[in-house]
């Protein structure tokens, strides 16, 4: 398998709404640039299968549609950035969701002399993501990712309290918004574009 060699470690948050295809990139960009694939919803679904008292205080958030909470999260990705530093990078795909935990990791990853290298936001319309998930949710068995109601909310949050992290990081000229919608290799391609250029 070829890995593209990186200089320096790199952290690439992956961002975009509910059903974007942040994890199916995050794969593909895994395996071409040899990084850490870090998917708060992964990590924390691994906590709630576990039952463990983080992922049994989450449960109810995620059952309603809700982001957890910041102090929450933030805790589980300060774990893994420290017991992850000899890597070639991160892509940490749906995080940080709102501006404080954006504001925290930006300490935490100083604390390691680090920093997030560039955020890249997949967008696509609000229709299409609805049927995707809903087409996703015939596989997952997600009861999150079958219900509309639910689904629409999920995007609703987005757009009120995470959206507005990509001004974050636009303020410190990270971001880049990249057109999510074509095939997968067309997207791919994209990304891969503007981490070539890092």
């Amino acid at each position: 398998m070829y890995h593209k060699k990186i200089e320096e470690m790199i952290n690439i948050v992956l961002f975009g709404a509910p059903g974007c295809g942040k994890g199916t990139q995050a794969h593909k960009l895994v395996e071409k640039y040899n990084l850490n694939h870090v998917s708060t919803g992964d990590v924390i679904r691994g906590e709630i299968n576990r039952q463990t008292e983080l992922g049994l205080s989450m449960k109810d958030y995620i059952a309603r549609g809700e982001l957890a909470p910041d102090s929450l999260v933030i805790d589980i990705i300060a774990d893994y950035v420290q017991s992850h530093r000899e890597s070639n990078g991160n892509i940490f795909d749906g995080f940080p969701r709102t501006t404080p935990q954006a504001e925290a990791f930006d300490k935490i990853l100083d604390k390691s002399a680090m920093s997030v290298d560039i955020m890249l936001e997949l967008v696509v319309p609000e229709e299409e993501l609805v049927q995707r998930i809903l087409l996703r949710g015939k596989d997952s068995g997600r009861a999150d990712d079958a219900d509309e109601g639910v689904i629409r909310n999920r995007i609703k949050v987005y757009h009120e309290q995470t959206a507005v992290v990509a001004d974050y990081y636009r303020a410190q000229g990270k971001y880049v918004k990249i057109d999510g919608v074509g095939t997968i290799d067309e997207i791919f391609g994209r990304l891969c574009e503007q981490i070539d250029r890092l």
